[in-house]
């Protein structure tokens, strides 16, 4: 699904360069769940920016699903964006003054993928009963909790039916109850067969995938499989609607 090979980024600060990436490598199968973490000025946000075509590399090769993306012009990366990759962020996003049935179809308002209104209001009432919100189409986000919204923002990038799920930092702004519910939801949209890369500074999180990347000094310094993955009993259906 993904292939990366000694991918650099640079960047300009006046007479200085810095090197947010050095060399990175790696590849990713349909199908996986991975972490990558490291701190504050690791290069995690530079490389999450270029998995999301939402930059481009000063060197080396990104390949996406079969497809060059490393040198693509903002509207080509644009389109990638569109058909590839749904994202979830540690803000949520959401519009405040619209319903979470509206944020969720906002994606097929911007496509052009021809689906008529019908078919976006079923794909979103499908998308949020797939994340635990079916009776919660009207509500808006100040009548949810940071959870729900969460699961809102998830339900809106699952939308579109991309290959790639990319979750920034999903629970920065959630409690540890909430974080492991939602952590619990990439777990079984990662056993439906969604490729799920989740971008975190924190370890606990990151071990709910299957595999974690570790960076220090835009370097890759750990890629290892997790050998006992941290799971959590999903919530009953009406705790789901409620929490």
């Amino acid at each position: 699904m993904i292939e990366i090979r000694d991918l650099v980024r640079v960047y300009a600060m006046g007479d200085f360069e810095i090197r947010a990436l050095d060399g990175v490598s790696i590849s990713i199968a349909k199908g996986e769940f991975v972490a990558i973490m490291g701190p504050s000025g690791s290069g995690k946000s530079t490389l999450m920016n270029l998995l999301g075509c939402l930059d481009r590399p000063t060197s080396g090769s990104y390949v996406l699903d079969g497809v060059d993306v490393s040198r693509l012009d903002g509207n080509h990366r644009a389109e990638i964006r569109n058909s590839k990759i749904g994202f979830v962020f540690q803000s949520f996003n959401l519009l405040p003054r619209t319903t979470a049935i509206e944020n969720v179809e906002l994606p097929l308002l911007y496509s052009d993928n021809g689906v008529s209104s019908g078919d976006r209001v079923a794909r979103a009432k499908e998308a949020l009963r797939r994340v635990g919100l079916a009776g919660r189409e009207k509500s808006t986000p100040s009548q949810l909790s940071g959870g729900q919204q969460q699961r809102v923002a998830i339900a809106r990038a699952l939308i579109t039916g991309p290959p790639i799920i990319l979750a920034d930092e999903p629970t920065g702004n959630l409690d540890t109850r909430t974080s492991e519910e939602v952590m619990s939801i990439f777990q079984e949209l990662n056993d439906q067969g969604e490729t799920v890369l989740l971008i975190t500074h924190e370890s606990d999180i990151a071990h709910y995938a299957k595999r974690v990347i570790a960076m220090r000094d835009g370097k890759i310094v750990k890629d290892e499989a997790v050998v006992q993955v941290r799971a959590v009993a999903p919530a009953p259906a009406a705790a789901k609607a409620t929490t």
